[in-house]
């Protein structure tokens, strides 16, 4: 059953604070990279995409929190679905936010996916669906993109009451999140994963060192 449920956007630390919360014990936590852990994983996505009516509780057996795409696209039904999970909403500013996003998530989305595991290619069909299509629109220009990240964290902010939200930089550390969480603090730095270099070496190895995005 879901403790935690991150709301943010991909690209707003997400995969840190992924590592952050295992390092906390509310692991496994789920995150778009459990899509490549886990290849069942995509199958019980691509449901998810089709139905529009999941089984949240099989399709998150065995964890205890979520993060990034694709979970954050059904916020509002992970939230009622697990009205005790505390929330967590990774921020960033916009602009840095969408040329982050645009250098890595976004490119790998026009990707050559030629000569990739079929496991891959079947990952971003379901991304495309759950993620491209539908929270952004089919558009990733930048006055869109930004205007729908925008209205994503109002929305949020609006909907979750105060005191089960935390707005969340990865530049505040482990103080904030601990507290929230009313765990102890770790003797040791707060967790800094996947910058765009990071990014676009996984994805050259997941594509199987076909043609990745620079």
């Amino acid at each position: 059953m879901l403790q935690v449920i991150g709301v943010g956007f991909g690209r707003t630390g997400t995969l840190s604070l992924r590592t952050a919360l295992e390092r906390l014990e509310f692991g496994p936590c789920h995150h778009m990279a459990a899509l490549f852990e886990d290849p069942a994983q995509i199958g019980l996505w691509r449901e998810v995409a089709e139905t529009g009516t999941p089984d949240w509780d099989r399709v998150y057996d065995g964890y205890r929190a979520t993060v990034d795409w694709p979970g954050a696209a059904y916020w509002r039904d992970l939230t009622r679905h697990y009205p005790d999970a505390k929330v967590i909403l990774t921020v960033r500013d916009p602009e840095c936010w969408y040329q982050s996003a645009r250098a890595t998530i976004f490119q790998s989305h026009n990707a050559d996916f030629d000569g990739a595991p079929p496991e891959v290619a079947a990952m971003r069909d379901v991304a495309r669906r759950i993620v491209w299509e539908g929270v952004l629109g089919g558009r990733i220009d930048e006055d869109h993109a930004i205007r729908t990240f925008n209205e994503h964290n109002e929305a949020v902010r609006r909907e979750i009451g105060a005191g089960r939200l935390l707005k969340f930089e990865a530049a505040h550390g482990w103080e904030p999140l601990c507290a929230f969480l009313d765990v102890p603090v770790p003797d040791e730095p707060y967790p800094r994963s996947n910058d765009r270099a990071a990014f676009a070496a996984t994805l050259k190895e997941r594509l199987g060192n076909t043609a990745a995005p620079s």
